[in-house]
């Protein structure tokens, strides 16, 4: 079962390795994840509706449900946050920044907060994951995208912590399909909120088809479906790092194919250094 759980995080790596990158070069990176979760909840809803109907028509508790509104409100920001992100810097530097500073906030706030302590190897990966970090900050020619970045890895720290609890409480595939469906619907309101705000749209702007925003929204969930399959029969001690894989991918994907030569052997050091510092402190 873990050689089944270590393949299944490989595949959400990719996955979610590749809907970062397309969302990255698709030039209005909210809309693209707003067309692309549409998308994921109108093609989820048909087949969850199937399950539930054979599965005895399970309900949702209360808790469950506001778990995920409020997993949902968390990951919109995230949304934005990482738009703005992408609209500031480059894939190689927004995507290990983000991804490595969430586990870094859950340990700061587990020593700080909790009164937790970490073993040798443990604080060797606390250092390895300020080490990369700081790495692809300073390979930035503005620094421009470090704060949205950040902030990223404090929404994605936050969400995980609220659907950790939240899937102990109702089947996945239901929470999932809660989660992608509220998600989608305050995107919507958003989009529409700041539309009539008066909020423009990048000038760069060209909405995606349809076609891609499904093919998005399929790699996007999918990775985050396969990723609770994968927790469900193995310890989050081995899932955590193998899904981080992706850090080292799209650092190198960045540098190599979109070109992002600039500070590249930081970039590339500081995603090692992310990656060995996850490892190490799921130990």
């Amino acid at each position: 079962m873990i050689s089944l759980a270590i393949l299944l995080a490989l595949i959400a790596s990719a996955l979610h390795g590749t809907w970062n990158v397309l969302v990255k070069v698709s030039g209005d990176p909210t809309t693209t994840l707003t067309r692309s979760t549409v998308a994921a909840a109108l093609l989820i809803t048909p087949p969850a509706f199937v399950a539930w109907l054979l599965d005895g028509r399970p309900g949702l508790t209360a808790q469950a449900a506001a778990l995920g509104a409020v997993s949902a409100a968390l990951e919109i920001a995230y949304v934005f946050l990482l738009s703005a992100a992408y609209r500031r810097g480059e894939v190689s530097v927004v995507y290990p920044m983000a991804r490595g500073s969430a586990p870094l906030l859950a340990v700061l706030f587990g020593l700080g907060v909790l009164g937790e302590r970490l073993a040798t190897p443990q604080l060797i990966g606390v250092a390895l994951l300020l080490a990369g970090i700081l790495a692809v900050t300073l390979s930035q020619t503005s620094g421009r995208a470090t704060l949205p970045a950040l902030l990223t890895g404090v929404a994605i720290a936050a969400y995980t912590s609220v659907d950790r609890v939240a899937v102990r409480l109702a089947a996945p595939w239901l929470y999932g399909w809660l989660l992608v469906s509220l998600l989608a619907t305050g995107l919507v309101v958003a989009r529409y909120l700041g539309a009539r705000l008066g909020n423009r749209q990048p000038a760069n702007a060209d909405p995606i088809s349809w076609r891609r925003a499904i093919l998005i929204g399929l790699f996007t969930w999918g990775a985050y479906l396969l990723v609770l399959a994968a927790l469900s029969i193995a310890p989050l001690a081995i899932v955590a790092p193998v899904r981080e894989t992706a850090v080292v991918a799209v650092a190198v994907w960045g540098v190599w194919k979109l070109h992002e030569r600039s500070g590249a052997w930081l970039k590339l050091s500081g995603a090692v250094a992310t990656l060995v510092g996850v490892a190490l402190l799921a130990l």
